[in-house]
């Protein structure tokens, strides 16, 4: 689930709150980085529990039309299409889900089931659902593309949500959209089969990404004099103090990259920075950051300094 890229943001970020809080506490900051991917993990678990909490309105939203004093034959033989959905069943029924939402203490929505509520209304008077309720059966295919599409048109871009979890979370807002791919891809591999079967998405790739967080934290922090020295004459007509405090920091760890991590090829690291920049920096950071690096990457490849190995990493 966590990128290359989104762990480059983690450390990014708690690097930046390490220097805002002026401590030198490193395992307090380190503890900071990995609770903010832990709650990554939990945001994933919580989108995932919203598509039960969203048949459980449904169900209730049924047995309240069945108990109408005057009611109709539509009330009293409900079409349960929505609530037999397989995809819905799978994920209800997967005892790994079950015991994974209980170890996470993942019980946001039944103390705010108001946004379930909010949700469900949206689905419910959606042009989607009518036409997925037109019919009283239908094929594991149908009832996929069905959870698919309501998460894409409407769950994903809910205002709502967004809202709700920016209150709970800050860290969440730029978890976001990774969650949601990871979701939609696991929606979109589903195959009919046992509740069982379900694969949940993993926080970490590989061990080795987990251990290139913590590694590119440490090693930028605790050298940080150096990786700041390195910077020195190669700002032309920028003062310190009018770089931008974010970009600091991401030039700092592309230059540790360059360093201390001889498997990353440094078109990587540019690149990867690059991005980053444009989206949590000045306008004008990627190319300022591009200049710095660019540079820094020649003089090391003339100076032997770039501690590369293997082919294609210089």
């Amino acid at each position: 689930m966590l990128t290359r890229r989104h762990i480059r943001v983690k450390v990014m970020q708690s690097l930046y709150a390490f220097n805002q809080s002026q401590n030198d506490r490193l395992a307090t900051e380190e503890k900071f980085l990995k609770k903010s991917m832990e709650d990554m993990y939990d945001l994933y678990l919580l989108q995932l529990n919203l598509f039960s909490e969203i048949r459980g309105k449904a169900e209730k939203f049924l047995e309240r039309s069945q108990q109408k004093h005057l009611a109709t034959k539509e009330d009293r033989d409900p079409n349960k299409k929505f609530l037999d959905n397989k995809v819905f069943k799978i994920l209800d029924e997967n005892e790994h889900l079950r015991q994974v939402l209980e170890d996470h203490k993942i019980t946001h929505w039944k103390r705010d089931d108001e946004y379930v509520t909010i949700v469900w209304e949206e689905i419910k008077k959606s042009e989607l659902y009518g036409d997925y309720m037109h019919t009283r059966n239908s094929s594991f295919k149908e009832d996929k593309d069905f959870v698919i599409e309501i998460f894409k048109q409407i769950i994903a871009p809910n205002d709502k949500l967004y809202e709700y979890l920016e209150d709970k979370k800050l860290t969440w807002l730029d978890d976001l959209p990774l969650i949601n791919t990871a979701i939609l891809k696991m929606l979109q591999k589903l195959k009919e089969t046992s509740a069982d079967s379900l694969k949940l998405t993993k926080l970490f790739k590989s061990p080795e990404d987990k251990e290139f967080a913590i590694e590119l934290f440490r090693k930028t922090y605790l050298n940080d004099e150096v990786l700041s020295s390195e910077m020195l004459g190669k700002t032309p007509n920028w003062d310190k103090d009018r770089i931008a405090e974010v970009d600091m920091v991401l030039i700092k760890m592309a230059i540790c990259e360059f360093m201390k991590f001889p498997s990353i090829p440094v078109k990587v690291t540019i690149n990867e920075y690059l991005e980053i920049a444009k989206e949590y920096s000045t306008p004008k950071s990627s190319i300022f950051i591009n200049g710095v690096l660019d540079k820094l990457s020649r003089e090391y490849k003339t100076e032997g300094k770039l501690n590369k190995m293997g082919r294609g990493l210089m």
